[in-house]
């Protein structure tokens, strides 16, 4: 376990004398906070976690760390000058004052991540990295002690946290790397080492911050560039721009996707809509037929790096595929859930960019009935977003048999739409959720498939919620 004395070797010489309570976690929500957690407060934009010492206290944490003077009742140690004082005597609950708690939390995820012999495999893109990761898990967990990193933490913030989760049993690690601005996944590739890398798709996610497609390949390509000379980059022989990154790093290259080039490929898709997708896997001399529990399509990409992934680790087909077929049912995001009528709801509501929007309304086109796209706003987007949306928008045409757009603009969704040719009784705008969920109460017939599509900001899985019945049933 991760004791107080541990952590605070990451700023002086000091080693723990066995007399320190051992912490049980590591948090930044109070609310998340147990006995023996180490609460970690980080002053935001909207909220400062120094607010919420007392109540992490009140939870059970041991010690705080803090980057200013806060009133309490606690003992206070100052480590601003990087030394401890020569009369340590702990006392809990404990303050622990720094010059910044971020920089204090990720040098000490990174001298926790140091005691083990572990080897981390790194996963960034701009869609698919989750997916990947969990896939990725299951792949290597039929041979290997493998850790991932839970839920969404994947940021600057969230990743060195998850690192405390390591043990010494485990011998890999798949971590989901994100980046919202330059030079992000370069300070968590210090921070984890990765040996091995995995870049999925480069699409105009984040643009509104990165500025640029040439800015969010370049942040991307941090991962690649900090693998090691033995590293493997795996890389997405479909895409040119993460085939570009192959000339800046020094690491082995190995290259999957549906090209006949790639080192790894796949063709004779056929997506059997809810009960998974069909495919032949390629590898060298060896041909594959392969059934996944994922859906759509564009899930044959998914199940390519998760295999790239246990191949490069030297493992078997017979050790790679119970992986890919036994996958969790919960460990991905897109959800089907009964709704009203005998109809049934595609929820997709955790991200959205035009790469994913599409690849849902190809999943939609697969499957059986009259469809329904319910498409929020995709935000984050930059100068890139009317265009983006305009182009979903021409594919719903295509796809859907009935629209209802939400937000300022998902508007542009419904105009394109109607622009190409979508019949104007078929289109619905919504400026929010209550209207949309009106509106598809009425809309709903029995035996819809209802796409519900959206950023994670505007909120479209309380749609979800107040049209589903019964909670989840199926889930890939």
């Amino acid at each position: 376990m991760l004791t107080i004395g541990h952590f605070l070797t990451t700023f002086s010489d000091y080693q723990p004398s066995g007399r320190e309570p051992a912490l049980s976690n590591v948090v930044m929500d109070s609310r998340e906070a147990q006995p023996g957690s180490l609460f970690v407060a980080v002053p935001g934009e909207r909220v400062d976690g120094h607010t919420y010492v007392s109540d992490a206290f009140a939870n059970g944490a041991v010690a705080a760390l803090i980057e200013k003077s806060i009133a309490g009742d606690f003992t206070l140690l100052d480590l601003r000058t990087g030394k401890l004082p020569g009369d340590l005597n702990l006392k809990f609950p404990l303050c622990i004052l720094v010059d910044n708690t971020v920089s204090a939390l990720q040098a000490s995820a990174f001298a926790w991540r140091q005691q083990f012999d572990v080897e981390v495999i790194g996963v960034t893109g701009s869609v698919g990295k989750t997916s990947t990761k969990d896939l990725a898990h299951s792949v290597l967990s039929t041979t290997y002690q493998t850790f991932k990193s839970p839920g969404n933490r994947n940021s600057i913030l969230g990743l060195p946290l998850a690192l405390f989760d390591l043990r010494p049993s485990h011998q890999l690690a798949v971590l989901e790397m994100a980046m919202y601005t330059p030079g992000e996944i370069a300070r968590l590739c210090e921070l984890t080492q990765p040996k091995i890398g995995v870049v999925t798709l480069i699409g105009p996610v984040h643009m509104e911050r990165a500025g640029s497609m040439e800015a969010i390949v370049a942040a991307k390509q941090e991962l690649v560039e900090a693998l090691p000379a033995d590293g493997v980059a795996i890389l997405n022989r479909d895409d040119d721009r993460v085939m570009g990154m192959a000339e800046h790093t020094q690491a082995r290259i190995f290259t999957y996707g549906l090209d006949a080039r790639a080192d790894l490929w796949a063709d004779n898709i056929l997506s059997m809509g809810l009960d998974g997708v069909r495919f032949t896997l390629h590898y060298r001399h060896e041909s594959l037929s392969v059934q996944v529990p994922l859906l759509g399509r564009h899930s044959v990409h998914t199940a390519l790096r998760a295999t790239a992934v246990g191949l490069v680790k030297d493992m078997s087909w017979q050790e790679i595929m119970p992986g890919l077929r036994h996958l969790a049912q919960d460990q991905l995001r897109l959800v089907a859930v009964p709704g009203p009528s005998g109809s049934i709801i595609i929820d997709d509501t955790y991200n959205s960019s035009p790469d994913s929007a599409l690849a849902a309304l190809n999943l939609l086109e697969d499957l059986d009935g009259r469809h329904v796209a319910v498409l929020g706003d995709m935000l984050e987007l930059g100068r890139v977003e009317e265009d983006s949306h305009r182009l979903v928008g021409r594919r719903v045409a295509d796809v859907a048999d009935v629209l209802v757009t939400v937000g300022p603009r998902a508007r542009w969704i419904a105009e394109e739409a109607l622009r190409v040719g979508m019949r104007p009784t078929h289109v619905h705008i919504a400026g929010d959720v209550e209207t949309a969920i009106a509106c598809l109460e009425t809309l709903i017939q029995p035996q819809d498939i209802v796409l519900v599509k959206a950023s994670w900001g505007m909120r479209l899985d309380r749609i979800v919620a107040a049209l589903g019945r019964d909670g989840p049933w199926l889930s890939h």
